[in-house]
């Protein structure tokens, strides 16, 4: 089938790989695809030009452009991304039909570098099988679209193919105007099209609106139509056995002699000869792609080469993972001793606005049950020992395994600052051995940005805002709650993520055994 049905993970609308390319054959889909060459080289057929692809070049499929690409004679690693624009458009109505180059005379430009950069995020994201992180790749995937409509919608066609025209960037207005025609052409390129009927669409005199076509493309309006009516004539000669009279009329030309004409034009050879030299290259069962998909930890290797700031993102990604598992019935100590010495920190100033989550927790008067650097598991008691049926957590995520006490000595600024400088993520989790039913898990989220907000107040930091400001401010002071339902037969089992300097309160509770 020369037409591609590209099948998405569940909740996710892209997909992402690196691979190692040897044969992909002649497709189309109706999504768009970014194909990122990190190392080597492959030669890329998109419909009537050829291009080798070397390393840190990216070249972005728009949806419909029948397209193959294979290997080289020295080995490559390539990332395909693929969007689902039936997603995307609902958010960007100017990608359909849209018209990406990312062919540029400097190959270091900056806004290319940036596309490397985002590209490889969404990879690497993907790679880290970490809560949220299927959420951190679509936002990255924002970026990229944001990205490509800011500085690659823009372009000329230079000796026979297209190339981005970074001088017509500030025409925003131009811009736009284009890519309404081109669409309009697209959708209607079988039938009879005239310059005074886009002229009247746009509201221009034909005069202006050809300067403008043969301006921005290099074509006139007539050479830019048969243009696109030869590209997609390209679908029926490999996709059907119609007749080349057929598919001329089909495909809008008036008579046999100007598609002919075109089409030697562009692809080089008679739409017959076409047909025979690629009809046998179209991907189908007979025909399938070729690649292998490179493992997680090569493929990191990779796209580490093309972060902007490697050792940000790395602090970023860096996970602290902490597991343990308790007897719930067993006490940690003397129950007064660990409160002491817990109090004894909040009534440390410079610590207090980072500690909410312990200040509940000491509220509710429970015994220790088990404690770490990073985590704390309390219960109320009956005669001595642990209920059995109520526990709650506290869980820090500090930055290191550090004792709460090591921040003694810090002033509020200071905190302030550790706070506003801690990266990395936590993943926790904390097994209650031996309990079984049903649990309430009632969560308390003290975020970074939420803890921030608390320092911003210590230390006074009271800068005059507007109404939009100051509402963001409350909504970052708040923290998160949430409650979901856990069935347990042997062992409660208290999942936690946090990222940055933050907390987390967790109580369960048993409503049903």
């Amino acid at each position: 089938m020369l037409k591609e049905k590209i099948v998405y993970p569940e909740g996710l609308p892209l997909n992402c790989s690196v691979v190692n390319i040897v044969d992909y054959p002649i497709h189309f889909h109706d999504d768009m695809e970014v194909i990122f060459v990190l190392d080597g080289s492959i030669v890329l057929k998109n419909g009537y030009y050829t291009y080798t692809m070397k390393k840190g070049d990216i070249f972005i499929l728009n949806d419909r452009e029948i397209h193959s690409y294979y290997e080289t004679d020295e080995p490559n690693v390539v990332l395909l991304l693929q969007l689902d624009l039936s997603y995307f458009c609902k958010y960007y109505e100017i990608l359909r039909n849209s018209f990406f180059v990312t062919d540029m005379k400097d190959g270091e430009d900056e806004s290319l570098e940036r596309l490397r950069d985002i590209l490889s995020r969404i990879q690497l994201e993907l790679l880290t099988p970490e809560p949220g992180h299927e959420r951190r790749a679509l936002e990255s995937t924002h970026c990229l679209i944001d990205c490509l409509i800011n500085d690659f919608q823009y372009f000329a066609m230079e000796d026979g193919k297209f190339v981005n025209e970074p001088r017509a960037k500030g025409n925003k207005i131009l811009t736009e105007r284009l890519n309404r025609i081109t669409d309009y052409l697209y959708e209607n390129y079988n039938r009879r099209l005239t310059l005074n009927e886009i002229a009247e669409r746009e509201h221009l005199s034909i005069y202006y609106l050809s300067h403008v076509i043969k301006e921005a493309t290099g074509l006139c309006f007539q050479d830019l139509l048969n243009f696109i009516r030869v590209e997609e004539s390209e679908k029926l000669l490999l996709g059907s056995r119609k007749k080349i009279g057929e598919i001329s009329v089909e495909s809008g030309f008036s008579a046999v002699r100007y598609y002919i004409k075109y089409f030697t034009k562009w692809f080089g050879m008679h739409p017959e000869e076409y047909r025979k030299a690629y009809t046998g290259h179209v991907k189908s069962r007979e025909t399938p792609a070729r690649f292998t998909t490179l493992p997680a930890e090569l493929s990191e290797k990779y796209l580490l080469e093309f972060i902007n700031d490697v050792y940000d993102f790395a602090s970023h990604r860096k996970t602290l993972m902490v597991a343990a598992e308790i007897d719930p019935l067993l006490l940690a100590g003397n129950p007064s001793d660990w409160k002491e010495e817990m109090q004894s920190l909040l009534l440390e100033h410079a610590l207090r606005p980072g500690l909410e989550g312990l200040e509940l927790l000491l509220d509710l008067g429970e015994a220790l049950v088990a404690w770490g650097a990073d985590y704390i598991v309390t219960a109320p008691l009956e005669k001595g020992i642990p209920i059995g049926n109520r526990f709650s957590f506290l869980f820090l995520h500090l930055g290191e395994p550090l004792p709460l006490t090591a921040y003694r000595e810090s002033s509020l600024e200071e905190m302030r600052e550790t706070v506003s400088n801690l990266t990395g993520r936590a993943e926790f989790l904390i097994k209650l051995a031996g309990l079984s039913g049903t649990y309430r898990l009632t969560r308390c989220q003290f975020s970074r940005e939420c803890i921030l907000e608390g320092y911003d107040k210590a230390v006074g930091d009271t800068t005059p805002t507007g109404k939009r400001e100051r509402l963001a401010k409350r909504i970052m002071e708040r923290p998160v709650p949430s409650v979901e339902t856990v069935h347990v037969a042997d062992g409660l089992a208290i999942p936690c993520f946090l990222s940055g300097f933050s907390t987390e309160l967790v109580l369960a509770d048993l409503i049903e055994y």
